[in-house]
C-alpha cells in the first residue's frame, strides 16, 4: 500500500467525523506520521505515557491487563480502526493497559503535541476540537457497549455480535484471547463454538 492510498483511505473513515478541505488536508497530513507495528511489539505499556493515537490500516492489536501473572484481553482494534491508550493520551499520566499487535499493522499516528498544534491552528482548530470530541465519544460508546454486553447478553450472544466484525479477522485471533475477551474459559469457548457450527450447518 502506497501512501497516497493509506492517506486516501484515513481521509475516507474519517469523513464519519469531520471532512477537511484541500487547504485543511495539506496541513493536516504533515503531522500525521507512518509507521510499523511488528507483530507483539507494544503500542503502549503500563508505567509508561502513550502520547500518540494510531489509525490501524492493516493488522489488529489487542488491550490486555495483567493479573496474577496471567494476561487477560479486554478489546481488540483492528483495520480502519483507531488505536490508544486514551486516558494516558489525554491526561499525559503512565498509562495502565498493554496494547500488543497480534500481526504486522501499519499505522498513521500523530501525538498529543502534534493534536495541540492543530488546535492552535486556526485553519485546522473547529475541526480537530470536533474530531477530538468525536473519538472521545466513540471510545465512551465502545466502553459503554462492552460493560452492557457482560450484564445483558450471555457469552454465545458475545460470540456472536464478535463474529459480526468478520470471521476472517477472527482467524487471525488465537482462541485464548478471544476467550478471555469474552470472559469464559478457552473449554467453554470450543463448545459455543460447535454449537454455532451446527446451528449454521
Amino acid at each position: 500500500m502506497d501512501t497516497s492510498t493509506a492517506l486516501a483511505i484515513f481521509r475516507k473513515n474519517l469523513e464519519k467525523y469531520v471532512v477537511f478541505n484541500e487547504a485543511e488536508w495539506i496541513v493536516f497530513t504533515q503531522h500525521m506520521k507512518f509507521s510499523l507495528l511488528k507483530k507483539k511489539h507494544y503500542f503502549a505499556e503500563p508505567g509508561k505515557v502513550s502520547d500518540k493515537v494510531g489509525f490501524a490500516l492493516t493488522g489488529s492489536v489487542r488491550y490486555f491487563h495483567m493479573k496474577d501473572g496471567q494476561d487477560i484481553t479486554g478489546y481488540f482494534t483492528f483495520e480502519n480502526e483507531f488505536v490508544s491508550s486514551y486516558k494516558s493520551y489525554l491526561t499525559g499520566q503512565p498509562g495502565h493497559i498493554y496494547i500488543q499487535a497480534l500481526d504486522d499493522c501499519r499505522l498513521i499516528t500523530f501525538t498529543r503535541n502534534d493534536m495541540d498544534q492543530m488546535l492552535n491552528n486556526p485553519l485546522l482548530a473547529f475541526k480537530m476540537e470536533r474530531l477530538g470530541r468525536l473519538i472521545a465519544e466513540n471510545c465512551l460508546c465502545c466502553y459503554d457497549d462492552r460493560i452492557t454486553s457482560f450484564i445483558t447478553q450471555t457469552p454465545e450472544e458475545r460470540y456472536l455480535q464478535l463474529l459480526s466484525t468478520g470471521k476472517e479477522v477472527l482467524q487471525r485471533i488465537p482462541q485464548h484471547y478471544i476467550a478471555h475477551y469474552l470472559g469464559i474459559t478457552p473449554v467453554s469457548l470450543s463448545r459455543i463454538r460447535r454449537r454455532v457450527m451446527e446451528t449454521v450447518k
